[in-house]
């Protein structure tokens, strides 16, 4: 997932696993990634690949409806906060990388 120019430097280091203690409540130390659980996110895993790019693994395990909501919400708080990207900046970037055959 790309990350905006120059906000790789607020997300450095331990800065991404204070993050996500800072929006799921808990963080893990796993190797080079930082661990997380919240809702149906059972865990989300991310870590920062270069300045430019953040690499999150997520899996998800079936919740209530509304556990799923709040699930969604943190989730793209968090994105938007690592990323500067909002989720149709995302979307947009995700699909423009896809028509190149970079994905």
């Amino acid at each position: 997932m790309d990350v905006k120019r120059g906000l790789g430097s607020n997300i450095e280091g331990e800065k991404l696993g204070e993050l996500m203690k800072e929006i799921f409540g808990n963080v893990e130390k796993d190797g080079d990634w930082f661990v997380s659980r919240y809702g149906a996110m059972q865990p989300i895993r991310s870590k920062l690949s270069t300045k430019s790019s953040l690499s999150m693994e997520i899996i998800t395990v079936s919740v209530p409806d509304d556990e799923v909501l709040d699930t969604m919400r943190k989730r793209n708080a968090f994105l938007e906060t690592a990323t500067g990207f909002n989720s149709k900046q995302r979307l947009k970037r995700l699909k423009a990388k896809a028509k190149k055959g970079g994905l």
